[in-house]
């Protein structure tokens, strides 16, 4: 797939909005956490908030909601993605993120393909994300069990909940 890059959305609704205390651990390491993702090997794109220092993109709402908060990014592959979530730092936080976030009821991650230079909208991330909900894993949408290539996940990874 020398013509295509990974996108992939990670959705979730924090237990309290951005600026109570009980979610300030994991907003005042966002900046940080997106920072090192950026400079990352195999890193092309990530969907940018509004440039407000410890906001992340938090202002881009799902359904209006500003708790519901969403995190869509581009890599060159799936190895690369799977440094950036197993073997950072990002991985801590991922581990803990029952501190800051509701457990979701129904699947709040997706990848797909795109064409290398496609920024994916949110609107069409979402629509990923309801795809894969629906069907379960395709070529249009999938989660990491349906990549061969992706490896770490299974022996790097958290604890999966019902939901992911």
């Amino acid at each position: 797939m020398d013509d295509m890059h990974l996108a992939e959305l990670n959705v979730g609704r924090l237990l309290a909005p951005t600026g109570d205390p009980r979610v300030a651990e994991f907003m005042d390491n966002l900046d940080r956490i997106n920072g090192m993702g950026k400079r990352m090997p195999g890193f092309v794109w990530m969907m940018e908030g509004s440039g407000e220092p410890g906001t992340g993109n938090t202002d881009a709402k799902i359904d209006g909601d500003p708790q519901h908060v969403s995190n869509l990014t581009v890599w060159e592959d799936v190895e690369t993605l799977e440094q950036f979530v197993w073997g950072t730092i990002h991985k801590q936080f991922y581990a803990r993120r029952r501190e800051w976030f509701e457990v979701l009821d129904k699947m709040h991650f997706v990848m797909w393909w795109v064409p290398k230079g496609h920024r994916p909208t949110l609107e069409e991330a979402l629509a990923r994300l309801d795809h894969l909900r629906e069907n379960g894993d395709s070529d249009h949408a999938f989660g990491w069990a349906h990549l061969k290539q992706a490896t770490r996940w299974r022996s790097d990874g958290c604890q999966a909940t019902a939901a992911e």
